[in-house]
């Protein structure tokens, strides 16, 4: 028996978490280790998320959330991020056949008003082409802050309620960039650092955390299986005792 059969077969359907985050770390660590410039890096890191993300397909997971360029990677190099927003758009369009073939439907949160029109022209489009779809439910986090989402979802509820003066959790969970989305489960964070670096903040105020010292190009099937194994052998008590 595979490794990817023996981690899978491990797993209890009914104790999947029904909504993954990942925060996906280490492309230009693991190109500097390979003396590769870091867009190589970047290259292998989106092999890598095809690969897990047609792992949480394959497994019927209902939710995965990818960071994948947040509103503090703008401080990079000009180049470097002119190369990622390149992948990010050639990606997309290149990968309309694996969405269609796996049902994934795409989703993006952040603020798309920063990015360059052909970007968000590109993922406008894969939205609209892949809503039929009733698969995994993908959602792409680019130029995507976790305060900022959470600032943005205020003045979603403001501008809908000028009377009002009391807000509550239920009005700014409403206003989030992807409402239909529930809470995060487990936010799987790979390269080594603990810590979850301005990622779904609000929705993941209970989730549990998975830290992977293996840098994401690196990923593969089984590291996600052995993750999502790892999560079911918690015990989630919401604040409460059980």
């Amino acid at each position: 028996m595979s490794k990817n059969n023996s981690v899978h077969s491990q797993l209890i359907k009914k104790k999947l978490p029904t909504h993954v985050g990942i925060i996906m770390d280490g492309n230009g660590r693991w190109a500097q280790k390979k003396n590769l410039s870091r867009s190589k890096g970047h290259l292998e890191g989106l092999s890598a998320a095809k690969r897990v993300v047609k792992a949480a397909a394959d497994i019927n997971l209902q939710y995965l959330s990818l960071y994948t360029f947040s509103t503090e990677n703008w401080k990079r190099a000009e180049n470097e991020v002119k190369y990622l927003m390149f992948l990010i758009k050639s990606y997309l369009k290149q990968e309309y056949k694996f969405y269609k073939k796996n049902r994934i439907r795409v989703f993006h949160s952040g603020d798309l008003k920063q990015l360059p029109p052909d970007v968000i022209k590109t993922i406008q489009l894969v939205m609209d082409k892949t809503k039929t779809f009733n698969g995994l439910r993908l959602n792409l986090a680019i130029n995507y802050g976790g305060r900022d989402e959470i600032i943005r979802s205020v003045e979603r509820w403001l501008n809908k309620t000028k009377h009002s003066t009391t807000i509550t959790e239920d009005d700014i969970s409403d206003n989030l960039d992807r409402p239909e989305f529930p809470a995060a489960d487990l936010i799987i964070r790979t390269g080594g650092d603990k810590r979850i670096s301005n990622f779904l903040l609000w929705e993941s105020a209970y989730a549990e955390l998975y830290f992977s010292e293996k840098l994401w190009p690196d990923w593969q099937e089984a590291d996600f299986l052995v993750a999502l194994n790892d999560y079911q052998q918690r015990q989630r008590r919401f604040g409460g005792v059980v």
